[in-house]
């Protein structure tokens, strides 16, 4: 069995049919038998927040938003952790590589679900159920996909992602199938296809948000497609899905010495979160030695609410607003500011940058101290965009975003940079563009299916 199904030797688990969430999920009176037969099995599946609601998070220790100090670096408590932060050619040290495995397990439950739904077509409950049902897994699938790609595949572009390597593209619940390494255009085609027919399957808007939703699936696609650089249709779902859900947090309503200020999602309401997803927990993005990037909290005013929300401590400052509302978990989903700034981007760069600016300016009046917030104005489409690239990085920092962003800027060399750590007195740096951009696939994987391996 390849290592891709190494969690899964199991078909479906007690664990699978186990939820955080009463309310989302009932538990099975028999264990012994959790084959998914049903629709109210398969969205029993769906609903355990463990598997389907978390997100790979190695690229948040890869990427510059946060620094540690020696002794934050020796306290990093698996290898894995220090390795990605210091961009090692070895990174997994022969560890098991959560990041990989969880979005294929994904994967191979959405396939199951498909599969068969084929069976139930007509025969089972309302046709809005199954709808639902086929449209929650496409959306989870597509998802799980683009995780991938955003750490173990080259970032898209458009002259080389049809002979660019991607991932293997797995339709399929079959765990003997063979598949190799598809491009990264095809698998951009997958995904784009599963999300524009989820699209049309999902309710508008649902009433636990770590369901999809056709709001999700619009929000996805505008990340998606900002992603491949097709700004008209960026903007086209960006606004599609703030048609369905356009409220702003006011933050002059969060507290500011809280120490997790946000409500905390999903059980609370924060009426911006569209999905609900959060990143893979490791320590290092919970501890309090890890710290925000100087450079980072230098861009925040003091009349800038984030900047108290967000952080805390003293120099070097600690990040305590997660997004989520909770401390020990970074948020991965979807979010209304997140399709402001979309549609703010995507409307700078094809030109229309005044408009560009009504859009962010409606975010950061809710992200100001009240009375003090002077719209931001722009004279060229070049100047919105820089001051929109800058504000995307302070608001949706922490998010598991930062590291795609850094891999399509560096394309471009107004925004191209360079990292830089220093550990021990010794200096490591990641240029723009390197290879390492790019995560090894883990070494088992590579063993057993006998895939190309990236190069580091």
């Amino acid at each position: 069995m390849k290592p891709i199904f190494l969690l899964m030797s199991i078909l479906l688990s007690g664990l699978l049919f186990s939820s955080c969430q009463k309310e989302f999920l009932d538990k099975k009176p028999d264990k012994a038998l959790l084959i998914p037969t049903t629709l109210e099995d398969f969205n029993a599946l769906m609903d355990n927040l463990t598997i389907f609601n978390t997100s790979p998070s190695l690229q948040e220790i890869s990427a510059d938003d946060y620094y540690a100090n020696d002794a934050g670096v020796a306290g990093f408590t698996t290898v894995v952790q220090k390795n990605s932060y210091l961009w090692a050619e070895d990174l997994y040290q022969g560890q098991p590589c959560t990041d990989w495995n969880l979005p294929y397990q994904q994967i191979f439950y959405t396939n199951i679900i498909l599969d068969g739904l084929k069976d139930l077509e007509g025969a089972e409950g309302a046709k809005a159920n199954w709808n639902t049902t086929k449209g929650s897994a496409l959306f989870h699938r597509a998802f799980a996909f683009y995780n991938l790609l955003q750490l173990f595949s080259k970032t898209y572009d458009k002259n080389t992602a049809g002979v660019d390597l991607g991932i293997p593209l797995r339709l399929t619940a079959d765990v003997n199938a063979k598949m190799e390494r598809a491009s990264v255009q095809q698998v951009y085609d997958q995904i784009t296809s599963d999300l524009l027919e989820a699209e049309k399957l999902l309710p508008q808007l649902t009433q636990f948000k770590s369901r999809p939703s056709k709001a999700a699936a619009d929000a996805l696609l505008a990340r998606v497609y900002l992603n491949m650089e097709n700004y008209e249709l960026a903007d086209k779902y960006a606004a599609a899905s703030l048609a369905l859900n356009h409220s702003l947090l006011d933050y002059n309503t969060i507290s500011q010495t809280a120490t997790n200020p946000f409500p905390s999602s999903p059980a609370a309401d924060n009426p911006e979160v569209i999905f609900y997803d959060k990143l893979i927990p490791y320590g290092f993005t919970s501890s309090t030695r890890t710290t925000v990037a100087d450079e980072l909290y230098q861009l925040y005013a003091d009349k800038d609410l984030r900047k108290t929300i967000f952080f805390a401590g003293s120099a070097p400052f600690y990040v305590k607003g997660r997004y989520t509302g909770f401390r020990l978990q970074l948020f991965g989903g979807l979010a209304v500011d997140e399709m402001y700034l979309v549609r703010a981007e995507s409307l700078a760069r094809i030109g229309q940058f005044t408009e560009a600016m009504k859009e962010l300016n409606t975010l950061l009046v809710t992200r100001w101290a009240k009375g003090s917030y002077q719209p931001l104005s722009a004279s060229s489409s070049e100047e919105a965009l820089k001051i929109v690239l800058t504000e995307r990085r302070k608001e949706l920092t922490f998010r598991g975003l930062r590291w795609g962003d850094l891999r399509r800027l560096n394309k471009d060399p107004r925004f191209a940079k360079s990292i830089v750590r220093t550990v021990s007195g010794q200096v490591f740096t990641l240029i723009a563009g390197d290879k390492r951009y790019v995560l090894p696939i883990p070494a088992e994987e590579i063993v057993a299916s006998g895939i190309v391996q990236n190069e580091r």
